[in-house]
């Protein structure tokens, strides 16, 4: 289950990736806009403002992110990126911070690719840390003392995602836009490396355990969090996060 408020605890540094994706789409006139993976809907806003006179198609695999994007009022549904087909119409699609979420994307993309009109857009963020220490001692902590009641829980590896030459392989034949950037985050607060996986990389975690559990599990996790990525004097704690960019037109 995703938490829409927990998500967007972070919202200023999960929105910066999206703006620079979506500033190199040169889409003027789009017939329909589509955001797959749309959560809350508070960056699909922007898809609305900018292509107004599109049709702006917003779907999430969350009821409870699909339900918060429609109080943005934001026409959203409930959806299955792997089984989305694009339609005739669809000039650009969106999906920011999703297909880390889906394996196999390399075949999706392939298929939107045959299936789009030409001179139509694929704009895709991943988050790229995963051999970081916020993801690699949850899978250490996971397969350790909290083997027995977490074995049947799938964390995601190092492979989740393609490098950004991978994926401008992916694409083959269009015009590719493809780049990583590492962010440095500032976070603030106690353990806000554990409170930021709390609403992405821990969810499968938080719905495999007891309430009891998932105490207990964040109680194991936390010191080792800040030991890999310890309080400053000035109470600020950096929070290097990489992301893989690419942009594609189709021919």
């Amino acid at each position: 289950m995703w938490d829409p408020d927990k998500y967007l605890a972070f919202a200023d540094h999960r929105s910066r990736p999206f703006y620079e994706l979506v500033a190199r789409i040169q889409a003027e006139s789009p017939r329909r806009v589509v955001d797959l993976g749309c959560g809350p809907g508070n960056l699909t806003t922007v898809l609305a403002d900018r292509w107004p006179g599109a049709t702006l198609e917003a779907m999430d695999s969350s009821e409870e992110m699909v339900t918060a994007a429609r109080s943005r009022g934001i026409d959203a549904y409930v959806g299955d990126v792997a089984g989305w087909k694009p339609q005739d119409d669809t000039d650009v699609i969106v999906t920011n911070a999703v297909l880390q979420w889906v394996p196999g994307h390399d075949a999706i993309l392939q298929s939107w690719v045959s299936a789009l009109p030409s001179g139509a857009w694929i704009a895709l963020q991943v988050p790229g840390n995963f051999e970081a220490p916020s993801h690699a001692l949850v899978r250490e902590l996971a397969a350790g003392s909290w083997r027995s009641r977490l074995e049947s829980v799938l964390l995601r590896e190092e492979d989740a995602v393609f490098t950004p030459t991978e994926y401008a392989t992916i694409l083959g034949d269009c015009m590719v836009d493809a780049w990583e950037t590492t962010y440095v985050q500032v976070l603030t607060g106690p353990d806000p490396v554990l409170e930021w996986i709390t609403g992405t990389a821990l969810r499968p975690i938080k719905a495999a355990l007891s309430p009891d559990e998932w105490t207990a599990f964040r109680a194991d996790l936390a010191p080792r969090l800040r030991e890999a990525y310890p309080q400053r004097p000035d109470g600020r704690t950096w929070f290097p996060f990489r992301r893989v960019f690419a942009v594609a037109q189709t021919r």
